[in-house]
Formats: structure tokens, sequence, C-alpha cells
């Protein structure tokens, strides 16, 4: 079987992405893995997307970089010692973040996990064993149980990073999934998710730049379904009592010094989420 066919275009240009980040002259994060995994393909993918929407490999270490910090937070502040990536893609904080006695789970749709797994395998010293790997199908499975089966304990805290996905996904999807992690983990857990804005989802009155990004990304197969302008309501009603949004340009801001409104950062969030309220101070 051919894993690489169905697999996630996306998750590789993102890959790609974070390769190139991690040569800035000053990085926020560096990822070692990046390039091989990402490969030809990745870059490829990467530069047709330059040219519709520029800003996108900055705003992918921006994303990186904060979602690595919230891993050492939440080690160090609040003693979580399994972190999830959620729609893992080619993730590789378990091997750039190991931390002693911290159990990484990467759960994935079987297709691109094993698609994954392939490439590590050509990467000598890559350690595939920082992380335990978690298939699931998220239309017919369920990650928390998922998870179980695989040695993840539901009365200890976690960091979930769901890194990437909620913008593929629908309404309903997302509802689901954030509901089933309310429900399912520790409540002194932690989800963090990145999201985009309601019109740019539904493709109302864009940009040519913005319109041209939204296409170029359902044509890898992967459309942008779902966004919000306000994700505290759905967050509450999915069982969430804890709640934190900020947007790229805050981002941009406090990692680089600067603001650009050009960039339009404004409209691309990350959100963070707790049953009950952290008993650390998070950013």
């Amino acid at each position: 079987m051919d894993v690489t066919s169905s697999a996630s275009k996306t998750a590789l240009m993102v890959c790609a992405y974070r390769a190139r980040a991690s040569r800035w002259e000053k990085p926020l994060f560096v990822d070692p893995w990046a390039e091989k995994l990402a490969g030809e393909e990745g870059e490829a993918i990467a530069k047709r997307l330059d040219a519709r929407f520029p800003p996108m490999e900055l705003w992918l270490g921006l994303r990186v970089a904060y979602l690595d910090r919230l891993v050492g937070l939440a080690v160090d502040r609040c003693n979580v010692r399994q972190v999830v990536i959620l729609g893992a893609g080619y993730d590789t904080r378990a091997a750039r973040l190991p931390r002693a006695g911290v159990t990484f789970y990467e759960v994935d749709h079987p297709a691109t996990q094993a698609s994954k797994r392939e490439r590590l395998s050509t990467l000598p010293g890559y350690p595939i064993e920082n992380a335990r790997y978690v298939t699931c199908n998220f239309e017919r499975e369920d990650p928390i149980a998922q998870l179980a089966g695989a040695g993840f304990d539901t009365h200890e805290p976690a960091l979930v990073i769901w890194e990437g996905v909620v913008p593929y996904l629908t309404e309903g999807a997302v509802r689901a999934t954030a509901s089933r992690l309310a429900g399912g983990l520790d409540p002194r857990s932690l989800v963090a998710f990145d999201f985009v804005g309601k019109r740019f989802a539904e493709g109302q009155k864009l940009s040519e730049k913005d319109e041209q990004t939204r296409a170029y990304v359902g044509e890898l197969g992967e459309p942008i379904r779902y966004g919000s302008d306000d994700i505290l309501p759905l967050l509450a009603e999915c069982g969430f009592r804890w709640v934190r949004s900020l947007d790229f340009n805050e981002l941009a801001l406090e990692l680089l010094g600067d603001y650009k409104r050009e960039r339009q950062f404004r409209f691309q969030h990350i959100a963070l989420a707790a049953v009950r309220t952290p008993v650390a101070q998070w950013p």
C-alpha cells in the first residue's frame, strides 16, 4: 500500500515551513528533522503557497514556538507528564522537547501516521521511541479510548496540542472532539489549538490573496471548513470553564517585537481551554 497517497499534504507543507523557520538568523525554535521529513514534496507545496500568502512561514514559526513554550510550562508549572499531539502530522516535539518522566502521545489518521513512520525510518538517529503512536480514524473512533489503549492515564492531567487541525473540520466535528476532550480528560488538563476567522472559513468578502490561499489548501484535499470570530461560546457549550484566546499579531509583537497590519494575523488565533482554572498563569 502506498501510505503517502492519502496522507496529509498540508502536514508536509507545515513541516517544510518548520525547516525554514529553523534557519532564521534568530530562530524561535530549531527542528533538525523537519527538512528531511518534508522532503522535496513538502517544500514544493510550501513554495506554491508562498505566492498566495507570503507571511505563512512567519505565521507557522510563531505557532510552533508558542506551542513549544506551552510544553515547557505544562511540565514545569503544572507537573504535567502526558503530552498529546492530536492530529500529529509530522510533528517532532517528542524528539525536540524530551523531558524525563514525560510521555508524548501522537494521535493521527492511520494513513498520515504510517507515512510519517515510514519517513522517520529513513532518518538516522531520530528517537522514534520517544513517542507512543496512536492511530485514530476520527470519524469512527474515540480518541480518548484510543489513547487509553496505548497507556494514557485519564486520571492524570495532560497537555493536548491540537495544532493545524480545527480549520479543516466541520463545526460538528470540532464540537464533538472538544466535548470529548472536556469530558474524557482529567479536569486539570489543558487543550491548545489554532483556528481562523469565520469570514475566511466561509469564503466571504475575501481579498484576492485570501481567496487564492483558501482555494489552494482546498486543492491539496483539505479544504477550510470551520472558523470562528469568538470561540468562547462553543468551548463553554462543550464543557470548558476557562478559556483564553490570542491572535497572531500579539504573538508577533511579543516574540518578534513588531506589528504589521498587512499580515492580517488578527484573523488567526490560538485558544487555550481547560475544564478547571489552571493552577499556573498561562501566557
